[in-house]
């Protein structure tokens, strides 16, 4: 697959300027899996009213035959996605504090936005770093967070985390298999990252609303780091085809939606570049019997919000902008006040008219937050002006990035 604008795109947004930086064809050649080693895949199971949030259960447990489809009831559900979870020293302080100087705890960290995770029926978040142990914690350049983290993202509400990212091979084949069984333990599904090839080559599951999700992720690079020696699936790279491949497969396998995160794109720069736009376009407009093979799409790696757009009848978050850092600077090494915004996507599916059609996404939302890095707090922007905080100005330069691809347009709203 060849990654350039289709025809089909829409144009009348596209004034700011964008530039490439990363190449996607494939950087390792590693096969698509059977689709029956999916047949095979964790996830997360719905509670028993199938109505409310996903319990994540074991990486052994089955994963819905691919002729059961969605079963039972169905109605509408809501998902919410986030953005880079990225532990600086300052942030692993800071919950080293939170603990009481003893251990780590990040759940006061994301109060602030618990409510809209948990009330949600099902909650993704970017796990961009990987986990140390006994203590040996490290932030940039090569981080090692503490896998208290996990707990405090389970906590707040998420169900399951992309684990694909520059920075999953931080620390070799060593980190992934403690960050992933720290993710167990915690309860929190993942996908992205791998500790076998079978685990490597099929979705995360998740469930809500009657309607089994496929969860699937994937990164532009690994930071110049080669897989590990005997372990060429241990992170899912950006391949356009593989990644249409795998979406086929998971909804063979059974898959009602399925969600794509991607770790793409420029640091610090809010336009989508030239890769972006066409790699969206690609996907988007893969569909099989006219049915598109992919759902919804939510980027990460820029560091700072991009935009939101409607491509090809399907949502694309082209960056989400981090939601835990420490202060950050931008590739110039100035201090950027624009690397502690971010936002976090809202989707609410409709059950299709007639089986087998898509489930449709029925309202999409944004909602600006952002790191207070003074008191070490996700801040639900619009919340805190309701409450009586003069953030207005972080939440306009965030409005106005998100919406600058002509989202409004196509009915994209700002959430509280």
């Amino acid at each position: 697959m060849t990654y350039r604008t289709r025809s089909t795109r829409r144009t009348q947004h596209t004034g700011r300027t964008r530039h490439a930086q990363h190449s996607w064809r494939a950087r390792q050649g590693a096969a698509v899996l059977a689709a029956a080693l999916i047949a095979a895949g964790a996830g997360c199971a719905a509670p028993g009213s199938g109505t409310h949030r996903a319990a994540p259960r074991g990486s052994d447990s089955p994963a819905p035959s691919a002729a059961g489809g969605a079963t039972g009831v169905q109605r509408d559900f809501t998902l919410v996605a986030s953005g880079e979870v990225l532990p600086h020293a300052s942030i692993i302080k800071e919950a080293n504090t939170d603990a009481g100087g003893d251990g780590y705890d990040f759940e006061p960290m994301l109060s602030g936005v618990k409510p809209v995770v948990s009330k949600a029926n099902l909650a993704i978040c970017h796990m961009e770093t990987v986990y140390g142990a006994n203590g040996h914690y490290t932030g940039y350049p090569n981080f090692k967070s503490p896998p208290e983290v996990a707990e405090g993202l389970r906590a707040t509400g998420y169900d399951a985390c992309s684990t694909a990212s520059n920075h999953t091979l931080d620390d070799g084949a060593a980190g992934i298999d403690r960050t992933l069984d720290a993710m167990d333990r915690a309860g929190l599904g993942h996908v992205g990252s791998a500790r076998t090839a079978a685990e490597a080559g099929r979705p995360g599951w998740l469930s809500a609303g009657g309607a089994k999700v496929a969860h699937l992720a994937y990164t532009h690079d690994t930071n110049g780091r080669p897989l590990p020696k005997g372990r060429p699936w241990a992170v899912n790279m950006i391949d356009g085809q593989k990644i249409v491949d795998d979406a086929r497969a998971a909804r063979k396998a059974g898959a009602d939606v399925v969600v794509v995160s991607l770790n793409w794109g420029t640091e610090w720069q809010e336009e989508p570049d030239e890769d972006q736009l066409s790699l969206a376009d690609d996907l988007t407009a893969s569909r099989t019997d006219g049915r598109p093979d992919i759902d919804l799409i939510l980027g990460t790696h820029a560091h700072v919000p991009q935009a939101y757009e409607k491509v090809n009848g399907t949502w694309v978050v082209y960056g989400m902008g981090d939601q835990i850092a420490g202060e950050m600077f931008d590739g110039e090494g100035a201090k950027d006040p624009h690397g502690n915004d971010g936002t976090i996507g809202r989707f609410t599916f409709a059950p299709p008219a007639e089986p087998g059609g898509r489930w449709e996404v029925r309202k999409a939302e944004f909602l600006p937050q952002w790191f207070n890095v003074g008191s070490g707090r996700v801040i639900n922007v619009n919340q805190a002006i309701h409450d009586g905080l003069g953030l207005a100005d972080v939440r306009d330069r965030i409005r106005q990035v998100v919406l600058s691809r002509g989202a409004a347009e196509d009915g994209l709203t700002m959430g509280r």
